[in-house]
């Protein structure tokens, strides 16, 4: 296979960005790689599968972080996606981009060019929005298509209620002028299915005779003549191959697959690839630095009778099963949900500059990942701290490239963390027992007492997890920071031909889900490869 002129190694978010927008050139040719299958599967295509496949390990790398001090020793989960789309072809679909401060920020630590009005542009560019088309911040006509679910439960209202009755404000676009306040979820979806970044970029265009997509191949080490890329080599179906790159490779493997696959191929820390004996191509010693992640605790209630959501039962079953027919059918009703239908954003205190914490409102019991089961049906609400101060790394368990890679989010490193987060589960037990949930509100599965903080933060070390949105493990950043792997071009420093592009060059985290801007960075990092080829 190839030579090709680019080449794209991990399909998920960024990486399908990239390749669609190169391969737009027909003078260039593109070779994307992907470690998982080709993204089509029903369990990907109907919104609501990803719920009863991923806690189990389909469509997911299914890692697990190493024990966190912060959640009393417990091994956290780390879904990723492993098929074409990445983790778009297993979230659960929200589309959110974050603060405006957030890439203000980003500039503000020197990053030219990643200021909010520079990346707007971008959002608006991949944004096909069937609901606001007000063009200060939305587009139409972009490959992303985002829309209202078409079949929300009506359960959503009592929760936008009962924030309208705890103070929080509705607000129908968290994209546009304000992100703060609650509102009914726009979902990554076109025509009642998932819209994943590869049915966005990929599938639509694998008739262009430039464009070359392998799935199944697993990249094992990206190859370097003296400091310049110049190719990967993958495994195939039991077999090893390499393949050659004339101009650049895009390194787009996630907060954890990006530096992994630096770390396998020699570059990263010194003294950690001289400890594996991976010989030394550039002692870079931000890989698999500043990893930084949402912690989330979850509040349940069960609701019994509630048919209005989704519970493990004989009504509850055969509701399913009519669903599958009706979406097989007209692509509407519960199989087009994305779980989590409305959320908030909110502050925990009136000197937050931003959106500190997120609620989503779950039409569901939700108990550890999904993966403990419970007879009967409820609600779930996840409390989201949106700006950790906490920070971890990503490192080799092993030189072995099918070994999973070494994790360690530290949750809750930070007290302030664990402060904020026990603030915002006080604010979310005040939403739940609100007037507006009085008719449905039955016991929690783990009960919770409102004016206990100490008890909430005992309750949140066994139970508080990840909300899926790993980042910033090769950081942006300019010459003078000596953690920066890749400068505001996403070139990787002291390197040639290589470039990383996805959420791993996040300085810090945005405050909300990391889909949307994930995409936003292959977007712009296609934009400025074209423009440094001119």
């Amino acid at each position: 296979m190839g030579p090709f002129d680019y080449l794209v190694l991990g399909g998920g978010s960024a990486g399908c960005a990239v390749a669609a927008r190169l391969s737009e050139d027909p003078r260039v040719t593109v070779g994307l790689i992907e470690a998982g299958n080709d993204g089509t599967g029903v369990a990907i295509r109907a919104p609501l599968g990803f719920a009863a496949v991923v806690p189990w390990g389909v469509n997911s790398w299914h890692y697990c972080t190493a024990p966190q001090a912060g959640l009393n020793g417990r091994r956290g989960f780390q879904p990723r996606g492993k098929a074409l789309g990445g983790s778009s072809a297993i979230n659960a679909m929200l589309y959110v981009r974050g603060h405006p401060k957030v890439f203000d920020g980003w500039a503000a630590l020197g990053n030219p060019g990643w200021s909010y009005a520079d990346v707007l542009p971008f959002f608006k560019k991949f944004e096909n929005n069937e609901n606001f088309t007000d063009p200060a911040f939305h587009g139409v006509g972009g490959p992303v298509n985002v829309m209202h679910l078409r079949s929300p439960s009506p359960m959503n209202d009592v929760f936008l209620a009962a924030c309208q009755q705890s103070g929080i404000p509705l607000n129908p676009d968290c994209n546009g002028a304000v992100q703060d306040g609650c509102l009914a979820a726009q979902v990554f979806q076109r025509n009642g299915e998932r819209c994943s970044a590869a049915a966005a970029y990929i599938l639509p265009h694998l008739s262009r005779r430039n464009l070359t997509v392998l799935t199944k191949a697993h990249v094992t080490r990206i190859l370097f003549e003296g400091t310049r890329a110049i190719g990967a080599e993958y495994v195939q179906g039991g077999e090893s191959h390499k393949v050659l790159a004339s101009r650049e490779i895009i390194l787009s493997g996630g907060a954890f697959g990006s530096p992994q696959l630096l770390l396998l191929s020699g570059v990263g820390p010194g003294a950690h690839l001289k400890a594996m004996e991976i010989a030394v191509v550039r002692d870079a010693p931000g890989v698999g630095q500043n990893l930084q992640d949402h912690v989330t605790s979850v509040i349940t209630h069960r609701s019994p009778g509630n048919r209005d959501l989704l519970g493990l039962s004989l009504a509850g079953g055969s509701k399913i099963a009519k669903a599958l027919g009706e979406w097989r059918a007209r692509r509407t009703g519960l199989v087009t949900s994305n779980a989590a239908e409305s959320v908030a954003f909110l502050r925990s205190g009136a000197d937050e500059v931003m959106p500190d914490l997120e609620f989503e409102f779950i039409v569901a019991m939700v108990d550890d990942h999904n993966r403990k089961m419970h007879l009967g049906h409820g609600y779930s609400l996840h409390v989201t701290l949106l700006t950790p101060r906490s920070r971890g790394e990503v490192r080799l368990a092993s030189p072995n490239p099918r070994a999973a890679p070494w994790i360690d989010p530290g949750f809750f490193r930070d007290a302030d963390d664990m402060r904020k987060l026990v603030a915002g589960t006080q604010r979310a037990l005040d939403v739940l027992a609100a007037r507006a949930f009085d008719p449905y509100r039955g016991k929690m599965l783990y009960p919770m007492d409102r004016n206990d903080p100490q008890g909430i933060e005992r309750l949140l070390r066994d139970q508080a997890d990840t909300e899926y949105h790993p980042v910033g493990t090769c950081k942006m950043g300019p010459d003078s920071d000596p953690a920066s792997v890749v400068d505001a071009r996403l070139r990787v420093r002291g390197l040639q031909g290589l470039r990383v592009c996805d959420a791993s060059i996040m300085p810090f985290v945005t405050n909300g889900n990391t889909n949307a801007p994930s995409i936003m960075i292959g977007e712009k990092g296609a934009a400025m490869i074209r423009e440094d080829a001119a």
